[in-house]
C-alpha cells in the first residue's frame, strides 16, 4: 500500500497472474485519468489439457509471461511502473483501530498488533499498512493492515525475474480489486460489494470511502462450476467448460419446478457462494454497524457467465451487475467496445498510485 503522494509515472503495466490465466494491461497516464494502450489474456493451461489445480506448478508462468510481452512488443525494462499482485491463503488484510502514535513508533507497534489480527506467524510475516484516518474526537487511528509471507513474495518475485521483469510494487489482490472500482468510477454514497469470481476462489471485497474495509476469500470459483456440470451432465472437463459458457445459469423447467443449469443434487457452487456472501454481510453489519449496501459488482472470468448477476441479485436481494473496468478509460478505436470484467484486477493494479 502506497503512502499518498503524487503519481509521476507516464505508463504502467498491471499484471494479474491467476491460477488459470495471466492478464496484462498497459495504460498511459493522462492529465486526468488513463488511456488504454494494450492488453492481453493468456491461459496458463495448454489447450486440450484438463485444468487440474494440484498438478499446476509456478514454473509454468514465466515462459507464458515473457511470450505475452514479446507479442505485445514490450520491453519491461523501459517501463518503470510495473505492478503485480498476490493473494490466497498466505495473504491477509484487515482494518483496525488503535490509539494515536507518532510515525516513528507506529510501524513497530503495528507489527505486534498485526500478530493479534492476521493469521500469519510472526517470523514469516511481511507487513505493510496505511493510515486511513485519524478521528477528531478520540484521536484514534483507523489503519489498514496488509500482510503476506516471505516465501509467497519470494515465489512471486522469482516468476517475474525469470520472465525478465524487475519486480516493482506488489499489491494484495483485495486492494487491487477495490482500486479497479474506486479509481475508475464516480463512487456514490453507500457500501459496495465486489465479487472477483476467479478460477479457484471468489475474492469478496466490501468497500466505501467512509466505511470499514472488509475482504475475504471464498474457496470456490469457475473450476467448481465446471466440476458441477461434469457431475450432472456426465461429460468431460472440456465439454463442461464449453457448456458452462454456452448456457451459464440458464433456468430449466423440470416437474413444474425451476432449477439452475449448474445445479446438482446438493447445493451448487453458485448457491454456496451466495450463502457465504450472505454470512459475510451479516458479520460485516455486526462489526461495522452499517448495512447501507447499494450494489454488488461482479468482476473476474466467472462474471461473464450468462445469468450470474440475476441469480446473485435474486439470492442476496441487492442490485447486482457485471462491472465494466473500462467505464472511464480513454480507449483506442480497436478496443472501443471492450468491457471484459476479467481485466478488472489488472486494471486496478495498473491504475495504482506510486
Amino acid at each position: 500500500m502506497a503512502k499518498k503522494k503524487k503519481s509521476k509515472f507516464k505508463e504502467s503495466i498491471g499484471l494479474d497472474i491467476g491460477s488459470h490465466s495471466i492478464k496484462l494491461v498497459h495504460l498511459k497516464k493522462l492529465h486526468q485519468g488513463f488511456r488504454l494502450l494494450n492488453y492481453e489474456i493468456k491461459s496458463t493451461v495448454p489447450e486440450g489439457v484438463e485444468y487440474t489445480p494440484s498438478d499446476l506448478l509456478p514454473d509454468r508462468f514465466p515462459p507464458i509471461l515473457s511470450g505475452m510481452l514479446k507479442s505485445l512488443k514490450m520491453n519491461p525494462k523501459k517501463i518503470k511502473h510495473i505492478i503485480s499482485s498476490i493473494g490466497g491463503d498466505n495473504t491477509s488484510i484487515k482494518q483496525i483501530k488503535t490509539i494515536f502514535l507518532p510515525e516513528e513508533e507506529l510501524e513497530s507497534a503495528l507489527f505486534f498488533e498485526a500478530r493479534k489480527h492476521l493469521p500469519i506467524s510472526g517470523s514469516e510475516m511481511l507487513l505493510d499498512y496505511q493510515v486511513l484516518s485519524v478521528e477528531e474526537k478520540t484521536n484514534n487511528m483507523n489503519i489498514l493492515l496488509a500482510a503476506t509471507t516471505k516465501s509467497l513474495l519470494n515465489e512471486h518475485s522469482n516468476i517475474l525475474t525469470t520472465a525478465g521483469i524487475t519486480p516493482g510494487i506488489v499489491d494484495i489482490e483485495s486492494l487491487a480489486v477495490a482500486n479497479s472500482f474506486a479509481l475508475n468510477s464516480l463512487v456514490e454514497e453507500g457500501i459496495y460489494i465486489i465479487l472477483n469470481l476467479g478460477a479457484l476462489k471468489t475474492n469478496m471485497v466490501i468497500f466505501a470511502p467512509k466505511a470499514r474495509f472488509f475482504a475475504r476469500d471464498i474457496a470456490m470459483g469457475g473450476y467448481h462450476f465446471t466440476k458441477d456440470i461434469m457431475k450432472k451432465q456426465k461429460i468431460s472437463f472440456e465439454e463442461a467448460e464449453n457448456y458452462k459458457f454456452e448456457h451459464g445459469l440458464k433456468k430449466e423447467k423440470i416437474d413444474k419446478s425451476s432449477v439452475i443449469a449448474l445445479d446438482i443434487t446438493e447445493k451448487s457452487t453458485i448457491e454456496k457462494i451466495a450463502l457465504e456472501v450472505k454470512r459475510s454481510l451479516r458479520f460485516y453489519v455486526k462489526e461495522a454497524g452499517n448495512s447501507d449496501f447499494r450494489k454488488i459488482l461482479l468482476v473476474g472470468g466467472g462474471a461473464k457467465l450468462k445469468g450470474i448477476s440475476e441469480f446473485i441479485q435474486e439470492q442476496i436481494n441487492i442490485p447486482t451487475e457485471v462491472f465494466n473496468p473500462f467505464v472511464n478509460i480513454e480507449m483506442p478505436e480497436k478496443y472501443k467496445d471492450e468491457q471484459d470484467p476479467q481485466l478488472a484486477l489488472a486494471m486496478g493494479l495498473a491504475m495504482r498510485p506510486e
